[in-house]
């Protein structure tokens, strides 16, 4: 396994593989891994001849410039797990090899930037695209993997590709959760020990929920949804919605889509976690 720094290298590494005629996977990460991203990272050993995956902590992508300081780096480590998942390059390139210049564009993503994470986050899934269009252009990878925990990120990487044109199949990855429930999170490792057994209620009350819309509106659950969370003391709901899972628009009786997803972001103390749940499958 190779880890690379710079752009033209991983450019030269990718020429080479291409000659060759192999394909090539791809997992941009922010490092700090978990089994989540191990679970991408093994969906694209197996598919492809040659998995890279970035380690690169975006600045352009947090609107909360605190959170940006705090998200945790361990490159040495990162480095010693994706080794033994058989990765065979990492790139961990610096700021300014991402971005020698500022990145000035701005992506128009119709509404689907415009609820949930986009009115709390504002900018962050600007910063999502830059960053990941920035990837693909110097990877190029064949397929480049996605978790489901991040529903609307998924969406929006989506529309971007399409948008752009881009030449790479968008593999999506169910979530990951620790036995408890809990999904996997780089943020969980701010959580203590108390906080972690507070959180799992998060991903119980979301499962619970789905015996709820049998006999109750989609806004009689989603208010029983954020009142039974508010009732713990450490936590705080930012926001549940129930949505289509293809406009990622709130919906309002369980019959308006054939696809419909509850997302939810909500503050342990002072750690914001996300989750959702699927309510009515895509067909």
């Amino acid at each position: 396994m190779d880890i690379l720094r710079t752009v033209k290298e991983v450019q030269d590494v990718v020429s080479s593989m291409r000659l060759e005629d192999k394909t090539i996977g791809f997992v941009p990460t922010m490092g700090a891994l978990h089994e989540g991203h191990f679970s991408l990272v093994r969906k694209c050993v197996a598919d492809n001849d040659i998995c890279i995956v970035s380690i690169f902590v975006n600045p352009t992508q947090f609107n909360n410039k605190e959170d940006l300081v705090k998200y945790p780096r361990n490159l040495g480590r990162d480095a010693q797990y994706l080794e033994k998942e058989g990765v065979n390059i990492i790139f961990a390139p610096s700021e300014d090899e991402i971005y020698p210049e500022p990145d000035t564009r701005q992506f128009d993503f119709g509404q689907i930037d415009k609820v949930m994470e986009g009115i709390h986050r504002p900018g962050h899934f600007n910063g999502v695209a830059q960053v990941v269009s920035r990837l693909f252009d110097i990877v190029k990878p064949d397929r480049a993997y996605f978790g489901e925990k991040d529903f609307q990120q998924l969406a929006i990487i989506r529309t971007m590709v399409k948008q752009l044109g881009l030449p790479v199949q968008i593999v999506p990855m169910p979530i990951v959760r620790e036995e408890s429930g809990l999904a996997l999170s780089s943020r969980n490792e701010r959580l203590t020990s108390e906080q972690k057994n507070i959180a799992v209620a998060i991903s119980k009350t979301l499962s619970e929920s789905r015996k709820w819309i049998a006999g109750c509106t989609v806004a009689e659950v989603v208010k029983n949804v954020t009142d039974t969370l508010n009732a713990y003391d450490e936590l705080e709901v930012e926001y549940y919605e129930i949505v289509d899972g293809y406009t990622l628009q709130s919906i309002s009786d369980w019959v308006d889509s054939d696809y419909i997803v509850g997302c939810i972001a909500v503050f342990c103390g002072e750690v914001r976690l996300i989750d959702n749940i699927v309510y009515k499958a895509k067909s």
